[in-house]
């Protein structure tokens, strides 16, 4: 029954894999629940995505969603004077996060 979703599933864990690696010091000042939490909301409703409306969707939602996320932080970092490859100037991205700089 789920073995037409293994390509799928390879995909997100590649995607999440490389995410997590590339660009998790980024996130150093978000709590690890908080990251594993939307991790799991999106293997979550990639396998919804794939019982429910059918495969084309589970790829338009695997990705789309970092496609419009990449999209969303060109516009958030240069809107807020951010550079969005380097998080530079470092002490206004941390503040901007809520974050207390060291």
């Amino acid at each position: 029954m789920f073995a037409y979703m293994e390509l799928e599933w390879m995909v997100s864990a590649v995607l999440i894999a490389v995410a997590s690696s590339a660009f998790g010091h980024f996130e150093a000042g978000t709590p690890t629940p908080r990251r594993l939490i939307r991790w799991l909301l999106y293997l979550a409703i990639t396998f919804a995505l794939g019982h429910t409306v059918g495969r084309p969707w589970t790829w338009v939602w695997i990705a789309g969603l970092p496609l419009i996320g990449a999209g969303f932080h060109i516009w958030w970092c240069r809107r807020n004077g951010i550079n969005p490859l380097t998080a530079q100037p470092r002490d206004r991205y941390h503040a901007l996060r809520g974050w207390t700089t060291k």
